[in-house]
């Protein structure tokens, strides 16, 4: 009969989770978006027609690069924790730092700054609501309200941050502003669907 002290038997190693690769191809794609918000913050030392030509589209491939990492890493199965986190972060800063510097040059008048408010409270909020999700095991998928909201948005920095008149002949300032009225009014909408989703399944 075998001891007690033969029958214990070592536990075997924890296998440590494996490591994920931080600079990959998705990841480098989202830090260049990052390096996007210096360029805009120096918008008012070159508020030139050069200068506004350089920032909308500075901003432009900033904006479509969150097409292609995502893309870049769903295809290739290099999504990680870190570009989870990056991605979205970059885009708040890019859109924060174009929204502060296009009402600093007045790009965006005095009464547009509760817009800008209005937008950047939401991006705010909606990110408190997904950590509080997260923190109770659910998840706040991305809406279409929310999508469509980005591509006014979108749309309308881009042309704020054209010279107006654009190639002589586009209003892009009144485009622009027309097209940031349009995406307030998507911001509340889509962040109030947000927030109801979320309340709902707590009833």
């Amino acid at each position: 009969m075998a001891s007690p002290v033969e029958d214990v038997r070592e536990a075997p190693p924890e296998t440590a989770p494996p490591r994920e690769v931080f600079w990959n191809l998705p990841n480098t794609v989202t830090l260049l978006r990052v390096l996007a918000v210096p360029a805009l913050l120096a918008f008012p030392w070159v508020f030139t027609h050069t200068g506004s030509l350089v920032m909308a589209w500075i901003y432009i491939v900033a904006a479509t690069t969150d097409l292609v990492d995502g893309w870049l890493a769903r295809r290739g199965a290099q999504e990680t924790r870190v570009g989870k986190l990056l991605d979205p972060l970059a885009d708040k800063l890019i859109v924060t730092a174009a929204l502060i510097v296009l009402l600093v040059v007045g790009r965006i008048p005095t009464w547009g700054l509760v817009m800008v408010v209005v937008i950047i409270g939401r991006e705010l909020a909606v990110t408190g609501l997904r950590g509080m999700a997260s923190a109770e095991g659910q998840i706040v998928a991305a809406a279409w309200s929310g999508k469509v909201k980005t591509v006014f948005q979108n749309i309308a920095i881009s042309a704020l941050l054209f010279p107006d008149p654009l190639a002589g002949v586009i209003p892009a300032h009144t485009i622009g502003m027309a097209f940031l009225i349009a995406a307030t009014a998507l911001t509340l909408w889509s962040g109030y669907r947000y927030f109801a989703a979320f309340f709902r399944t707590r009833v």
